[in-house]
C-alpha cells in the first residue's frame, strides 16, 4: 500500500518528543527520585529535562514541594494525551519484533504466466509452512520494476534479472517444442521442418501486457529466424493454450515442462526440437536488503528446496 507523504516540520517535531519519556516516568511515579532510577540517569537530570522542557512550552507541568510532586492542570492534560500516544508508539516498536522471530505480514510476487505451473507447486507449501504470511501473486510476462511497483520479489527469465538484483536460479534452461493432439497430426500430418509450419493452423500466444503476438523462433546452425504460422486461434493464458492444443485445434509452441505430463501419456506429440533454441531458466530475484526480511528468506529458502528437488 502506498500513502501521500505527509510534510513534516523535522525540527519542530524532534524538539517537541524532547523530554515526554522523562515527564511520563515523574507523572507516573510522582518523584523526580523514582523516575530517575527507573531511566538510569541522576534526579538532578530529571529535574534539568523538566525544566527545560516547561520552559520551551511555557507552561508549568509539575507543582513541586520538599515532600510532594503533582501534575498541575496543564500537565494533567499533557498526560492524558501523551501517555496513550507512547504507549502505542511503544507497541509499535514492540511488534516489529515479531517481523524478526516469526515469518509475518504480506509478501507480494510478481511471475510470468509461464510460472503458474511452478508456482502452483511452491504455494501450497508454503501457505501450509507460514500461514501467518499473506501470499500475493500477480501474473504479468511484462518486465516489472519490482521495487517501484512495491512487489518484494519476481520471478523472470535469467536474461530479463537486472544485474543489482540477488537471483537464485528455480528451474534448468527452458526446452521448447511445437507440439500438437494426434486427432489433429492424422489429419494435417507431421511438420519436419519449421518451414513446413506454414501449411499448419497454430493456436498463437498474445502477450497480456505487451499486446504483442509470439511469433515463433527458430534455428538452423548459427542462423536464427521466424516462421509466422497462420492459425484462428489468439489466447492471452497458457493453459488455454494448451488446452485447446489437446482438443485437436492446431500446433502450439510450448515449453517442455508445459506438457511434460501429456507428452509422457501421449496425448500430445513434441517435434521441431532440434530447431528451437533453449532458454535460460527461470529466476526469482530482489534487492539483497530485502533479505533482511524474515518472510521473503523462508519464501526463498522453501523455493530453492522444492525446486532442487
Amino acid at each position: 500500500m502506498r500513502y501521500e507523504p505527509l510534510v513534516y516540520n523535522t525540527t519542530m517535531l524532534n524538539d517537541s518528543l524532547d523530554g515526554v519519556t522523562t515527564f511520563l516516568a515523574v507523572a507516573e511515579t510522582c518523584s523526580f527520585t523514582t523516575a530517575a532510577r527507573r531511566l538510569g540517569v541522576t534526579p538532578t537530570a530529571v529535574s534539568k529535562a523538566i525544566r527545560v522542557m516547561e520552559s520551551k512550552h511555557g507552561v508549568t507541568l509539575f507543582q513541586r514541594t520538599t515532600r510532594r510532586v503533582a501534575l498541575t492542570e496543564a500537565g494533567e492534560a499533557a498526560f492524558l494525551r501523551l501517555r496513550p500516544a507512547a504507549l502505542e508508539i511503544s507497541e509499535t516498536f514492540a511488534a516489529l519484533g515479531g517481523f524478526r522471530e516469526k515469518p509475518m505480514g504480506s509478501l507480494r510476487i510478481t511471475a510470468p504466466h509461464s510460472a503458474s505451473g511452478l508456482l502452483a507447486a511452491l504455494v501450497p507449501a508454503f501457505r501450509k509452512a507460514y500461514p501467518a504470511v499473506t501470499l500475493e501473486i500477480s501474473l504479468d510476462d511484462a518486465i516489472v520494476d519490482i521495487v517501484a511497483s512495491g512487489y518484494d520479489a519476481g520471478i523472470r527469465l535469467g536474461d530479463s534479472v537486472e544485474k543489482d538484483m540477488v537471483a537464485v536460479r528455480l528451474t534448468p534452461e527452458i526446452t521448447w517444442s511445437v507440439v500438437g493432439a494426434p486427432n489433429y497430426l492424422a489429419i494435417a500430418g507431421r511438420p519436419t521442418t519449421p518451414e513446413e509450419l506454414v501449411h499448419h493452423q497454430s493456436i498463437r500466444y498474445r502477450f497480456s501486457s505487451s499486446r504483442a503476438v509470439h511469433r515463433w523462433g527458430f534455428k538452423r546452425g548459427k542462423r536464427k529466424f521466424l516462421v509466422d504460422v497462420p492459425g484462428g486461434l489468439i489466447v492471452n493464458e497458457r493453459r488455454l493454450l494448451v488446452e485447446l492444443c489437446l482438443q485437436g485445434l492446431g500446433l502450439a509452441f510450448v515449453a517442455d515442462r508445459e506438457v511434460r505430463e501429456y507428452v509422457a501419456d501421449g496425448r500430445l506429440e513434441p517435434f521441431l526440437q532440434t530447431f528451437i533454441p533453449n532458454e535460460g531458466g527461470l529466476y526469482l530475484y530482489f534487492p539483497e536488503r530485502s533479505l533482511t526480511q524474515l518472510k521473503l528468506r523462508v519464501f526463498v529458502d522453501l523455493a530453492k528446496e522444492l525446486t532442487a528437488s
